[in-house]
């Protein structure tokens, strides 16, 4: 059997979701992976009418695959007022929030064989209830973790060079120090070596620790944060078989000799993830959330308010992601 298509959320409208969303299905048309969009069809065409690609409204995920190398599969739920690129409004609120709701829950009974998500603004979803700080969290509510040893998901960005994990997510800095717990880094540690065997197929995974002060904290000079919570967790990583080493200075750990010894390093917060990979594959990398019962990814970028409408929105990180998310299906499948 052919595998089922990929679900892929809109995110907000006003932003440069839209754009990507047309631009990917342009580039990937003839060869795939197959994907249909969970968002609203009547904008779409709006917005294709300058792009060229059609818009086809389907009833189903199954008819995806039979349309998509002519025109862009649309299961349609229409936002409540107009859309104008740029300007986000809490009404499309309602939209957004079941666009994922339902990617998630078709990716979870076997309609799509994966979930990608275009970017979101929480703050323009607050307002309808949304309670979470972005896609990871609320992924995890709709589809929580099974796996025994996953008390929560865990959030990667893997790009050509580099694949970096965060212990905690979006947290302000001042309150990292006081999230850190070791049971929070060995379940991140044990999700993502899990995830680089089952979703990227690297058969005994070597990650990375890094510190959480200057210099690893120097040996306690610089903060106590390695030595009473880190190195223990990676201890027991260690008793779990991961091949964990640390904790690293995370000022060494992402030039080219370092990155060879490795296949991903674990963070301590968001920053010291997302600069280093944004740094290498701005364009490239792919938002991951491990530790689900689906596969989900995203561009790692955000919405882009400030260009949305004008045409020069790039989509080689929304394309990313689908290729990755249909790779990610198949090793599962298999």
């Amino acid at each position: 059997m052919a595998p089922a298509p990929l679900a892929l959320s809109l995110g907000d409208p006003a932003g440069i979701g839209p754009e990507i969303v047309l631009k990917a299905w342009r580039a990937l048309s003839g060869s795939g992976p197959a994907f249909f969009v969970l968002g609203d069809a009547a904008f779409l065409e709006t917005v294709a009418s300058a792009e060229g690609p059609r818009i086809a409204t389907i009833s189903g995920p199954q008819e995806a695959a039979a349309v998509f190398g002519r025109a862009l599969p649309v299961l349609h739920t229409p936002v409540a007022q107009p859309v104008h690129p740029g300007r986000p409004s809490p009404a499309a609120a309602p939209a957004i929030i079941e666009w994922i709701r339902s990617g998630a829950r078709l990716a979870l009974e076997g309609g799509a064989s994966a979930l990608v998500t275009a970017p979101i603004a929480k703050a323009t979803l607050y307002g309808a209830g949304f309670r979470f700080p972005g896609h990871t969290e609320f992924l995890a509510d709709l589809a929580p973790p099974r796996d025994a040893e996953a008390r929560g998901p865990v959030m990667m960005i893997a790009g050509a060079e580099l694949k970096v994990a965060l212990v905690t997510i979006h947290e302000p800095l001042s309150a990292v120090p006081g999230l850190l717990t070791t049971a929070a880094i060995v379940n991140a540690g044990l999700v993502t070596a899990k995830a680089l065997v089952r979703d990227f197929g690297i058969a005994r995974p070597r990650i990375a620790v890094a510190g959480l002060n200057p210099h690893a904290g120097e040996g306690g000079a610089l903060g106590r944060e390695e030595i009473g919570i880190i190195a223990p967790a990676v201890a027991a990583l260690l008793d779990h078989g991961v091949q964990a080493t640390g904790p690293h200075a995370p000022d060494s750990l992402f030039h080219p000799a370092a990155r060879a010894r490795h296949d991903a390093v674990l963070c301590m917060y968001h920053d010291q993830a997302l600069i280093p990979a944004k740094m290498l594959d701005f364009w490239g990398g792919v938002n991951v959330t491990l530790g689900l019962p689906i596969v989900r990814t995203s561009p790692d970028h955000g919405t882009a308010f400030d260009i949305a409408g004008r045409g020069i929105a790039r989509a080689d990180s929304l394309i990313a992601a689908l290729r990755l998310a249909e790779a990610m299906a198949a090793r599962r499948a298999a």
